[in-house]
């Protein structure tokens, strides 16, 4: 029998080979009755719903944690969304209307949730993908009123290769890249949180497959290619060898150049100690985003000097000729340390958070950090860089510029070593946007959080999922702040990074550096992919892209002069 090919969306740069194990989850127990609700019972049916809503919280809270550990805190904040959607005030009115008329909880839950995820269906891009985020909450819930057990997906053999109409956020996150050798899925997309986590967790993976996917049969052998976009069915035992043996992209180790000899630094982001070794591994230059927030996480009091500038050590002598872009402590909206006064803010991510906090509320955490970072510049290992969250104006940049001062002059009185690091900003509001120029005036560089960005540019809160298509970096609002930011970093003499998701996508690499972005930073596992295009990259042809890209005015516009190109 010859090979079928089955053509869809590649979302990691990885190729796997394996056995099909098919997904196919459905809540079922005796107890899931349509039988109508005697009205004497409606009230207990009412608190059943109440118990497994906290009961769905807890697990929420509990994934939330495990996935930060293991994929990244940026990806586990899909459950505070499913948070929110588990609070909905309309679906909640919804069920509740449902069980007073005598509809059964789990089919309660079943209604309430259908025209939602019928309106998210009909919608485009990412916002139709928001589907599966009610799903996950829906099918939760209906698991826990009839008692259902849950599918273990971390516990799936070796080799194998899951295959599901979807995979909602939950599943994703209990894949074990040592068991399973890729997924596949009949509906999904590259944005989806399915694909993020494929990313984060290095497993290769093809969405949006459609119901072909439905002609592969359960143990069949098969091969899933995210670079090419491809499921292929009976494939030669030369493939399967390939696939095995390969991946998707050659680790370039050393920097990479456009084929014009223009240099760009292709970093990575970091969160654990345990990222370094990928990092490493996967070519990185060295680290454009290190996430010290996740030190104070998961513990009782904030960490000591000596154990931050242990931890900044390691990451410069994992890049002894690299770069290490440290941010400061950047806590408040969705990221929240419970031995901190945090206070409950209606908005948090226009609340107190980022260098706000570290001006005021922890300037002692602050003057810790900075201690524990100064005197790690002066140890053996590569070129410490340190950058402030959240920065909208000059004042709170001359005010931790003083406050790095003060901490150096404290330093020399005591007689510790130390060196002052390159200085930084990002840039992740409009107001510093509009205040690039003098900003990069008073530091060494800038880097454009575009994740923080465009929730800013585009009024879509990150956690928000009905507003997630506006999160969309290639809007061209977002397009025109990244080249705005770029000008001001080089008219005055400063580099210019980019540390959100957009760097990361290797179908963008040849735009970012168009706009003239000095460095990319991104998760380990899609920088071959970025160093590869890197070097492909005719500095002409991509300024010119990057023009014609500037003078759009839709997505849609944008989208398809990328597909174009």
């Amino acid at each position: 029998m010859s090979e079928r090919v089955i053509e869809g969306i590649g979302a990691t740069p990885r190729t796997g080979a394996g056995s099909v194990v098919w997904y196919r989850p459905g809540a079922t127990s005796e107890d899931d009755s349509e039988e109508p609700v005697p009205e004497s019972d409606r009230e207990a049916e009412r608190e059943r719903f109440e118990t497994a809503r906290e009961r769905a919280r807890e697990e929420l809270e509990a994934e939330r944690e495990r996935t930060a550990e293991r994929v990244g805190e940026e990806e586990a904040a899909v459950f505070d969304a499913h948070r929110q959607f588990l609070d909905d005030p309309q679906i909640e009115e919804g069920v509740t209307e449902a069980i007073e008329g005598g509809t059964p909880a789990a089919s309660a839950v079943r209604e309430a949730f259908a025209d939602p995820i019928t309106q998210f269906e009909g919608m485009d891009g990412q916002m139709a993908e928001r589907a599966d985020d009610l799903r996950d909450v829906r099918d939760r819930l209906v698991r826990l009123l009839v008692g259902g057990e849950r599918v273990d997906l971390a516990e799936l053999p070796e080799g194998s290769i899951l295959l599901a109409e979807r995979l909602t956020p939950s599943d994703t996150a209990q894949l074990d890249p040592e068991r399973v050798a890729g997924f596949a899925t009949s509906t999904g997309g590259r944005t989806s949180h399915a694909a993020i986590f494929a990313r984060s967790l290095a497993i290769p993976a093809v969405l949006g497959v459609g119901s072909d996917l439905e002609s592969i049969e359960e143990d069949e052998r098969i091969v899933v290619d995210g670079d090419e976009g491809i499921v292929v069915a009976d494939p030669t035992d030369e493939r399967v060898a390939a696939a095995r043996t390969a991946t998707a992209d050659e680790v370039l180790d050393g920097r990479v150049a456009t084929v014009d000899g223009r240099e760009v630094e292709v970093a990575a982001n970091v969160g654990r100690a345990a990222d370094l070794e990928g990092a490493v591994s996967q070519g990185a230059d060295g680290i454009g985003l290190y996430r010290t927030e996740f030190l104070f996480l998961d513990r009782e009091e904030p960490p000591a000097e000596a154990e931050q500038y242990e931890r900044y050590v390691e990451a410069l002598e994992a890049f002894p000729e690299g770069r290490v872009v440290v941010r400061t402590l950047d806590i408040g909206g969705d990221k929240r340390i419970p031995y901190l006064d945090l206070p409950d803010e209606e908005n948090p991510f226009l609340g107190e958070r980022g260098i706000r906090r570290s001006l005021s509320s922890d300037e002692g955490l602050f003057e810790t950090q900075l201690r524990a970072l100064l005197r790690a510049g002066a140890a053996e290992g590569g070129d410490l860089a340190v950058m402030f969250p959240l920065v909208s104006t000059v004042e709170e940049l001359e005010a931790a510029l003083s406050r790095v001062e003060a901490v150096a002059d404290s330093l020399a009185s005591e007689g510790l070593e130390y060196a002052m690091p390159e200085l930084g900003v990002m840039i992740e509001t409009p107001g510093a946007v509009f205040m690039a120029d003098e900003l990069a005036s008073r530091v060494d560089f800038l880097s454009i959080g575009t994740n923080d960005l465009a929730q800013y540019v585009m009024a879509a809160a990150r956690e928000n999922e009905r507003v997630a298509d506006l999160h969309d970096p290639l809007h061209p609002p977002m397009l025109r702040a990244i080249a705005r930011s770029v000008e001001a970093a080089h008219d005055n003499d400063a580099w210019i990074g980019m540390c959100g998701e957009m760097a990361g996508d290797p179908d963008l690499t040849e735009l970012l550096v168009g706009l003239g972005l000095d460095e990319l930073s991104m998760s380990a596992v899609t920088i071959p992919a970025v160093k590869g295009n890197v070097s492909g990259v005719e500095d002409e042809r991509a300024r010119d892209l990057a023009t014609h890209a500037l003078t759009t005015t839709t997505r849609v516009d944008v989208t398809n002069l990328l597909s174009d190109s």
